[in-house]
C-alpha cells in the first residue's frame, strides 16, 4: 500500500502531463486499474471537501481574496483594532507583496485540496466518488488559475511522487478543467441537485459556466476577450439550468441566507451544510457567524455578557457602492432607505433578526436601534451611527468606531451567534448568477434585448425598477449605476465574485473609493516564495 506524503510535499509537488493527456490516463486508471491503495475513498472524499471550509468561512480566505480586493468592501484600520501590519488595506487598496500572510495559506489550501481530491481518485472509489473528486479538483484548479495563473497537477499514476510537480500554464488549465467538467456532465453520474449538500450536475454546469466566462479574461488579464463559441455554450448551460432543474428566485432576498435557507432558498445550486450540528454526513459545519462577526460593531446587539462583544467592528463598503442601489437615499446617516425599491440594498423588518436584535439585514447605515427601539451608542458612548464616509486608517476617536456602511448578508443565527455551528448555509453556486451569466453572454454575442430582458425579470424580482437599457459597463466607471457590471455587485456583493468581474469588465485597475489606478501586475497574486523554492516549475508572477 502506498502512503500519502505529507501536505507540504503534496502541495509543492503536485502535477500533470499534458491535459489530453491526461484526462484519458485518469479515466482509465479509475476503469482498468483500480487497485491503487491510497485508502477509504469515502473518508478522503469528505477530506476533500473539509479542506474547502476555512477558505471558504474564513475572514482572511474567499472574501478577502475576491471581495476585498474588489471597490465595494474595505476593512479599515481603527485604532489598534484590524491592523495587522496593513494586510487588510492591502488588499482593497492594491499593495500586497509575495510575503502578504493570508497568500500561503490560500496556496496551501487549494494544493490541499487537490491533493485529496487526487487521493480520492486513487483509493478504488465508486462513479459517484469518482466524478465528485473530479469535480472538486477542477473547483481547486478553478481557483488557482483565478488567483495565480498557474495550476500545479499530478496525474493518478505518480499522486504520491517526490517529483517536482508540472505546473499548467493558462490555457491548458482551462482545457483540462472543461474536459473534466464535460466528461462529469456526459457521464450524469452525479445528483441533479445540491443533496446532501454535495458535487451534482447543475454544479458541474454552473463551474463550466464560469470557466467559460472568464476564459477570455484568464487568458489576456489586460485585454479579455470573449469567443462567440464559449458565450454560446455559457447560454446553452444555463438555459438548461433554468428551465430544467427546478430553481427558482427566492421572493425575499434575504431568505437566501437566513436561518432557514435550506428550506426558503430557491436558489440553491451549491451551498455549505450549516445546520446546526457539528458534521452533516462527513462535512464539517462552518463558521457562517463569520460574515456578521466581522462587520457589527461591539455593540450592535445588546446580550452584554453573554458573547463578549456582538461584533468585530471591521468590514465595510463604501459609500460610491451603497449609492448603485435604487433607494439608497441621499447618503446621510439619517437618510431614509425606500424600502419599497431594491430588496438588496436591505433596509427592512426582518423575522427572527429584527425582533431580537434590531438588526435590519442588508447595507446598514445610520442610527443603529435595538429591538425595542432604543438607539445604540459605541464604546464610548457616542450615537452608534454607521457613516458612508470611511478611511483606510481612522484615527479620531469621535468617529473610529462608526465610519463605513456594515455588511449584512447573512442574517444572524442568535441561537449560535458567535460559536461554529450556526445554521445558515453558505452560498456557493447560486441560480441568480446562472441569470446574470446568460444575460452577460448574450450581450458579448450581440443580444443586448435578450440579456436586458433577463436582467429585467431579476430586477422585477428584487423590487427595483424595469430598466430601459443597460450597457456592460467594460473598462467603465466602477461608481456607474447603470451598467451590467453595477447590477451583478448589487445581486451578489460579498459572495466571492467581484474580484473577477472586475477583471472580465476591464475594470479591475481603474481608481475607485480608497485606492487609486494601479499597476497591471495585481491582476494576479504571486506566488508565496516557499513554494517557488520548492517547485522549480512554478515561477514568479510578473511585476513580484
Amino acid at each position: 500500500m502506498k502512503l500519502k506524503l505529507p501536505i507540504l510535499i503534496s502541495i509543492a509537488m503536485l502535477g500533470a502531463a499534458s491535459c489530453t493527456k491526461l484526462e484519458t490516463k485518469l479515466q482509465s486508471s479509475i476503469a482498468f486499474n483500480p487497485s491503487t491503495g491510497a485508502g477509504d475513498p469515502a473518508s478522503l472524499l469528505n477530506g476533500t471537501y473539509n479542506d474547502m471550509n476555512g477558505f471558504w468561512h474564513g475572514v482572511s480566505g474567499m472574501r478577502a481574496f475576491e471581495d476585498l480586493t474588489g471597490d465595494a468592501l474595505v476593512v479599515p484600520t481603527r485604532g489598534g483594532d484590524w491592523d495587522d501590519n496593513g494586510d487588510w488595506r492591502k488588499f482593497h487598496a492594491h499593495g500586497w507583496t509575495p510575503t502578504h500572510a493570508y497568500l500561503i495559506g490560500a496556496f496551501n489550501g487549494l494544493g490541499q485540496m487537490e491533493s485529496d481530491a487526487l487521493s480520492t481518485l486513487a483509493s478504488n472509489p465508486s462513479a459517484i466518488q469518482s466524478d465528485e473528486a473530479l469535480f472538486l479538483r477542477s473547483v481547486a484548479q478553478f481557483y488557482f488559475l483565478d488567483l495565480f495563473g498557474q495550476v500545479p497537477y499530478r496525474d493518478i499514476e505518480s499522486y504520491n511522487s517526490i517529483d517536482p510537480a508540472p505546473v499548467y500554464q493558462p490555457q491548458e488549465a482551462i482545457d483540462n478543467i472543461k474536459a473534466t467538467l464535460e466528461g462529469i456532465i456526459s457521464r450524469n453520474v452525479l445528483p441533479t441537485s445540491n443533496q446532501p449538500y454535495r458535487a451534482s450536475i447543475p454544479a458541474a454546469k454552473f463551474l463550466l459556466m464560469k470557466l467559460l466566462l472568464n476564459k477570455g479574461a484568464f487568458l489576456n488579464r489586460t485585454a479579455p476577450t470573449f469567443d462567440g463559441a464559449d458565450m454560446a455554450q455559457v447560454i446553452s448551460l444555463g438555459e438548461d439550468l433554468m428551465e430544467n432543474y427546478g430553481y427558482s428566485l427566492t421572493p425575499e432576498y434575504f431568505d437566501n441566507f437566513s436561518v432557514d435557507n435550506a428550506n426558503d432558498s430557491k436558489e440553491r445550486i451549491w451551498a455549505w451544510p450549516n445546520n446546526g450540528s457539528a458534521t452533516n454526513n462527513g462535512i464539517n459545519a462552518g463558521g457562517i457567524n463569520n460574515y456578521w462577526m466581522n462587520t457589527l460593531h461591539y455593540n450592535s446587539w445588546d446580550k452584554e455578557g453573554v458573547y463578549g462583544g456582538a461584533g468585530w467592528n471591521g468590514f465595510s463598503t463604501v459609500a460610491d457602492f451603497y449609492n448603485t442601489f435604487e433607494g439608497h437615499g441621499d447618503g446621510t446617516p439619517d437618510s431614509k432607505i425606500d424600502t419599497t425599491k431594491d430588496q438588496r440594498l436591505g433596509g427592512r423588518f426582518f423575522p427572527g433578526v429584527t425582533n431580537v436584535s434590531g438588526l435590519r439585514p442588508g447595507l446598514v447605515v445610520g442610527q443603529q436601534y435595538n429591538q425595542n427601539g432604543v438607539a445604540i451608542t459605541d464604546r464610548q458612548g457616542h450615537a452608534l451611527k454607521f457613516t458612508p464616509e470611511v478611511h483606510l486608517v481612522e484615527a479620531d476617536p469621535a468617529t473610529l468606531e462608526i465610519t463605513g456602511i456594515r455588511v449584512i448578508k447573512y442574517p444572524p443565527d442568535y441561537n449560535a451567534y458567535n460559536g461554529g455551528n450556526a445554521r445558515n448555509q453558505l452560498q456557493i453556486f447560486r441560480f441568480s448568477d446562472v441569470i446574470l451569466m446568460v444575460a452577460e453572454a448574450k450581450m458579448r454575442s450581440g443580444d443586448n434585448a435578450g440579456g436586458l430582458e433577463l436582467v429585467n425579470e431579476l430586477r422585477a424580482a428584487r423590487g427595483a425598477s424595469t430598466l430601459a437599457s443597460l450597457p456592460l459597463g467594460d473598462g467603465g466607471d466602477v461608481k456607474d449605476p447603470n451598467t451590467l457590471l453595477a447590477e451583478r455587485g448589487r445581486e451578489l456583493y460579498s459572495e466571492g465574485w467581484r474580484r473577477q468581474d472586475l477583471i472580465r469588465f476591464g475594470s479591475y485597475l481603474l481608481p475607485w473609493a480608497l485606492k487609486e489606478v494601479d499597476d497591471p501586475k495585481y491582476l494576479l497574486f504571486p506566488i508565496p516564495p516557499d513554494q517557488l523554492i520548492a517547485n522549480p516549475n512554478l515561477q514568479q508572477n510578473p511585476g513580484y
